[in-house]
């Protein structure tokens, strides 16, 4: 039983429209002279590489590009980065963009401060000391990475998504500019957001802090529902309820596109203290097969994995339904549980989330091995508020099928 609760975030949080532009600032007030910047050739050849580098080109710091980030970034795509660090010896690293791009950011920043091969920081707890000075801007309103203690990485060999996690991966500074994701294309937009809505629903339903089951031999990053969480996370729900459709029909507007960015970093921030569960348990062997994007697999699974917690999480499950809108008046707890459900269903449907395993070219022979491998995802499993064997797992997989 534990009998307290903590809570991390980045170094320093700069939120708003034209945060980028404290780059420069930042950057000096640092004492950074050399930094390598992650992100990929879609960033570069819609100009807001450029915009992000002219506050430090004004301050004379010498700028390396590594441009070959790409969605649900492989191992090889990080040890690619990770050379071209070692080569140009950077004093921080820049993760511009989604998630992908800040992870890459990340794993770079963990290789230079202490060598290794990249599977020995797979896990909870396994990156042994602070890393390179990391700097993170994200593009889209999804991952909440720019404020997170996760990497998340795909092994090519095992077909699987893994993830790194540890504090010491927070970023020293996060600049959320929401201007940086006006560019950004309807599908992205889609997918990112309901990847953030998952977020702060995952860490809203939990398990307890006080009855998280974490065995005494072991250390993770999470620690389950807590008060701090609770009040980052319903507000994320409200905000993205309240937006994300917005975005995604009308990128240009930049009220929804300030209340999505806004609504991703609270969902980071709950989730990377609480901690993310049975959905991304599931998500990662169906995403490591079929290479959706972790934001469309998770928005797929969200609804199917919600009813499944529902006996244990009632209650939040029908706040749940108040935060994203709908009229709960004169229904009892389950009945407006019931409508958070249809509500996410509704959500996921109107911005063009798939619906249906099969539509992401799953086969039915692979339900049973991808239970097999959510199954062996302690860390995370053990944040749900429903414990599960293969059979509930598989059980889901089908009901999504």
């Amino acid at each position: 039983m534990r009998e307290t609760w903590t809570f991390h975030s980045a170094g320093q949080l700069a939120f708003g429209r034209n945060a980028a532009k404290q780059l420069g600032e930042v950057a000096g007030r640092l004492r950074l002279t050399r930094i390598l910047i992650a992100t990929d050739p879609v960033l570069i050849k819609t100009g807001l590489l450029d915009r992000v580098r002219a506050p430090l080109d004004d301050g004379r710091i010498a700028v390396e590009i590594f441009s070959g980030g790409e969605p649900e970034p492989s191992f090889r795509a990080a040890e690619a980065c990770i050379a071209a660090a070692r080569s140009f010896r950077p004093d921080a690293v820049l993760g511009l963009g989604g998630g992908s791009n800040m992870d890459l950011a990340k794993i770079t920043a963990t290789a230079l401060s202490h060598g290794g091969a990249l599977r020995d920081f797979v896990g909870d707890d396994k990156v042994p000391g602070p890393i390179l000075p990391l700097l993170c801007l994200p593009t889209t309103a999804g991952t909440g990475s720019e404020v997170s203690a996760a990497a998340v990485l795909t092994d090519q060999e095992n077909k699987m998504k893994v993830g790194v996690l540890s504090n010491y991966l927070r970023p020293r500074v996060a600049l959320v500019d929401p201007l940086l994701s006006v560019s950004c294309p309807p599908k992205i937009t889609a997918d990112s957001g309901i990847d953030a809505l998952t977020h702060a629903i995952e860490a809203y339903t939990a398990v307890d802090n006080d009855t998280f089951p974490l065995p005494p031999d072991e250390r993770s990053v999470y620690q389950g529902r807590h008060p701090l969480g609770d009040c980052l996370a319903e507000k994320a729900i409200s905000l993205i309820g309240a937006n994300l459709r917005q975005a995604v029909k009308q990128g240009n507007d930049l009220a929804a596109r300030e209340g999505m960015a806004l609504g991703a970093t609270l969902a980071g921030l709950a989730f990377s203290n609480v901690g993310v569960a049975m959905v991304h348990a599931l998500e990662y062997p169906v995403g490591g097969a079929t290479h959706c994007s972790h934001g469309a697999g998770n928005g797929l699974l969200l609804p199917y994995v919600m009813r499944f917690n529902l006996p244990a999480r009632r209650k939040q499950c029908a706040a749940t339904a108040r935060l994203l809108g709908e009229d709960t008046a004169g229904l009892d707890q389950q009945g407006a549980a019931e409508r958070a459900i249809s509500a996410v269903e509704r959500l996921r449907n109107d911005i063009g989330i798939p619906q249906r395993l099969r539509d992401l070219g799953v086969q039915e022979t692979q339900l049973r091995p991808f239970a097999e491998k959510a199954h062996s995802i302690k860390r995370i499993l053990r944040v749900n508020p429903r414990s599960s064997t293969v059979d509930d797992l598989e059980g889901i997989l089908r009901s999504a099928f």
